[in-house]
């Protein structure tokens, strides 16, 4: 796979800083192509056990008994627990996900409903792989074979699969202290939508769906232990984007104060999403730990993170467009209906970002959505990468382009005939984001990014390909998406800077990395900042003791947050350099600069001091400079970055598709991404980021999907039926963006980690549909496999 671009990536020449701009080799790949990461699994603890969960075998049932027995005299097994056994901590909740912001909750009064889950099943199982019990021996081995011992009587129940069936009157509910299956429900108008579907044009009423899929990272989830035996310290290794929530959550299950969990998040091997909340097996591995007096070590295997692990994007809409007769949108309705699962694990985060997301880059004055979580004999869903954001981009690219058939324009100039333009930035919805506020798109230029894919693309070739005819029942078509993405969410993340005596300077960051190149780009941020060159400074992330507050990496706000907090701490650290200087060297603050990390007067052959200098030999703060000069400065800053609102990142896909009438094989003949993440820090590792969000949404477009039979079992546990792309799988990229630098940030910058997985679906459903229009075709849901292409051309023969 390759890609090609409009932009010389070796220096984007958008920023005054010597580093910011400059597509700078990853400092991390050495390491890491040498085949010296550290991951969870690396991490050696000598006499450590391992555990292993059964899981259950059932949908929905009673659990009658649980006999450990045999088990317990197992060879190598330490320990056995049932739910009885942990019944004295807390049940799972992922707290901070939860929580409704005030402003939302004043303006929209949202249901929210808890569903804990417990660390072990007691009375219950809700979905297939929900742990049961927890055999610890001496491996992993010997742990699996005592599992086969484990005696579980089960009482099955009604299982509820499809989450309209799960809001039924008659429905089973899952949890008995709930009046139903409703976990989340908001809704939120805007105008007088009523009215002008009443009197628009044209409208048109759709239900689309998106299907089920597993994020799936290269290194499954993973957690360790260990106590110290002389502090009582616990130290946990995981694989989380959101180690301080970790901490805090163990500290809270456990009964300890925070400040004695010490998390640590070293390489992580992806996570998307999947890995930043709250697990259960993260909560009892450090208890194991401290109850067995010896380390714990717990790895998942494949078809455990494919069907106990969190799922993701199912979502059905009902959506109505209402147009004029030029094709301008007067109104949008839509009654979105999310699955959950059988937990409530985070609440709003994405029904809410599936609302405010809907609109997109479009002007639309009247709205109605509500959207309604439903709980469901499934694994639990969370955030994956996009969070919301593709599935409604689906349900909207997809109406976008029915209006446009309705209405017979090109889909292309529909969508430009909506478009918020820049002269009205910064433009308000009308919605409430997330935060709670008013909603408010900071900036960007949707008309230029969809002119760009436009020219890219060539949709006048297409067309005119189109009118040739098919060639060997292959047909080609063009598709289109657009969307924006509220970037950069709070509340805060940190930084800390730390200039040694050696002159080299740490920075430690609130945020961790799982591959998106946190130690280079943010060197790069905090070299400008505070002066010094880029290979001095050494970076650490997703360690609570390293920076004891911290959010995590997740929701597209580690550049934004972590980012900036970066900038403003170097910046800080500069002026304190400076003022050091300046004192050592007997001259004013004023005439000095720093660059290449030494100070110097601003005359020709004036004084100069280089950093080690400065930090090895200057005096500590009201401390006064000793005659040996041993003692040097302490030369540090911490920031919490509070961003004010969101940066708005936005762009545009298009894709040209052969489709075979025979196979039903899709093919990807070009793939056009423009998009427009304000300034941009270091432009290959954007690429890589963009490029792997397109990687995914593909995939879920043409081959992923999870699927549950009737009776709640997962039909696509294992690599063998749940189809994931490679690398030759996936086109060649023709990648372009814009700049439009974020209002809301020092540094200009907005989010893209995400970026890339939004539009893929809704753009090939686009295409595919149109390469299949002289059958009538019309896509709905995905993915757009081979069998579902032919039973597509199939179902439009016979209607």
């Amino acid at each position: 796979m390759s890609h090609t671009s409009d932009r010389d990536r070796s220096d984007q020449g958008n920023s005054n800083g010597t580093w910011i701009g400059r597509s700078v080799p990853r400092v991390e790949d050495d390491r890491l192509l040498r085949g010296n990461g550290r991951y969870v699994d690396d991490i050696a603890l000598p006499g450590a056990v391992e555990a292993a969960f059964l899981r259950s075998p059932h949908a929905h049932a009673r659990i009658e008994s649980v006999d450990v027995t045999a088990a317990l005299t197992a060879p190598g097994v330490v320990a056995v627990w049932t739910g009885d056994d942990v019944a004295d901590l807390p049940a799972m909740l992922n707290k901070e996900e939860l929580r409704t912001p005030p402003g939302l909750a004043a303006l929209l009064d949202p249901l929210v409903r808890m569903t804990p889950m417990p660390l072990l099943a007691r009375e219950k199982v809700l979905y297939v792989g929900q742990p049961v019990a927890v055999v610890l021996a001496e491996n992993r081995y010997l742990a699996e074979d005592a599992l086969e011992l484990v005696e579980v009587r089960y009482a099955p129940l009604s299982v509820l699969v499809d989450p309209e069936h799960a809001l039924g009157e008659d429905a089973v509910r899952l949890h008995e202290d709930l009046p139903d299956n409703t976990a989340v429900a908001v809704a939120t108008r805007v105008g007088d939508p009523e009215a002008a579907f009443a009197g628009a044009h044209a409208v048109v009423s759709e239900r689309f769906e998106a299907h089920r899929y597993v994020a799936s990272p290269i290194e499954t989830r993973a957690v360790s232990a260990q106590v110290d035996p002389y502090s009582g310290r616990l130290t946990v290794w995981s694989g989380t984007q959101t180690p301080h929530r970790l901490r805090d959550a163990i500290a809270h299950t456990l009964g300890l104060e925070s400040a004695t969990v010490h998390v640590i998040a070293a390489d992580v091997g992806g996570g998307f999403g999947q890995k930043g909340i709250l697990y259960v097996e993260e909560l009892l591995v450090p208890h194991a730990a401290r109850r067995l007096g010896r380390p714990v070590l717990w790895r998942e295997d494949r078809n455990e993170n494919l069907t106990a692990s969190s799922h993701a994007r199912e979502q059905i809409h009902r959506i109505e467009l209402a147009a004029d007769a030029e094709g301008r949108i007067v109104a949008v309705r839509d009654r979105i209906t999310v699955n959950f699962g059988a937990y409530n694990m985070t609440g709003l985060v994405v029904p809410y970002n599936s609302l405010c997301h809907l609109l997109g880059p479009y002007r639309v004055p009247n709205v109605h959505i509500d959207v309604t979580g439903v709980l469901t004999n499934t694994t639990f869903a969370t955030p994956y990468r996009g969070a919301g954001r593709p599935e409604t981009v689906f349900a909207m690219e997809r109406a976008m382009d029915r209006l446009a058939a309705e209405l017979g324009i090109e889909p292309a100039e529909l969508r430009a005939r909506n478009l918020v333009r820049p002269d009205e930035m910064p433009y308000a919805t009308g919605l409430v984001d997330r935060s709670g506020s008013p909603q408010s798109y900071d900036s960007g230029d949707f008309p230029e990014l969809l002119r760009r894919a436009v020219a890219k693309a060539d949709v006048e070739g297409v067309r005119a390909r189109q009118r040739e005819g098919a060639r060997d029942g292959k047909y080609v078509g063009i598709g289109f998406a657009m969307y924006i993405e509220a970037t950069g969410l709070g509340p805060f993340e940190t930084a800390r800077i730390d200039v040694a005596p050696s002159g080299r300077v740490r920075l430690a960051i609130g945020a961790p990395s799982q591959g998106q190149g946190h130690r280079t780009s943010m060197a790069q941020i905090a070299a400008d900042a505070i002066g010094v060159p880029f290979d001095v400074i050494d970076v650490v992330g997703g360690d609570t003791e390293a920076t004891p507050f911290g959010v995590g990496t997740i929701a597209s706000r580690a550049l934004v947050n972590a980012g900036n907090a970066t900038h403003r701490a170097g910046r800080l650290v500069r002026e304190k350099i400076v003022e050091a200087a300046a004192r050592r060297l007997g001259v004013d603050a004023g005439g000095l600069d720093l660059s290449d990390g030494i100070v110097r007067a601003g005359e020709p052959g004036g004084p100069s001091i280089s950093l080690a200098e400065l930090a090895g030999k200057a005096p500590l703060p009201g401390i006064p400079e000793p005659t040996d000069g041993r003692h040097g400065t302490e030369i540090s800053e911490t920031v919490h970055f509070r961003p004010p609102g969101f940066a708005v990142a936005s762009g545009a896909h298009a894709a040209v598709v052969e489709v075979d009438e025979h196979t039903g094989e899709v093919e990807i003949l070009h793939y056009v991404v423009v998009h427009d993440a304000g300034n941009i820090v270091n432009p290959m590792i954007a690429e890589g980021q963009v490029t792997g969000g397109i990687a995914q949404g593909i995939g879920g477009a043409l081959y992923e999907e999870m699927v549950y039979g009737p009776d709640g079992q997962p039909r696509t546990g294992t690599y063998m039926d749940y189809l994931v792309p490679t690398s030759s799988e996936i086109p060649d990229l023709d990648m372009d963006e814009i700049f439009t630098p974020s209002p809301m940030n020092d540094l200009g910058v907005k989010g893209l980690g995400e970026g890339g997985a939004i539009a893929p679906q809704a753009v090939l459903a686009g295409a595919v549909e149109d390469a299949l229009r002289p059958f009538d075709v019309v896509v709905r849901r995905g993915p757009l496999s081979p069998s579902r292409v032919r039973a597509l051309i199939r179902a439009a023969a016979d209607a």
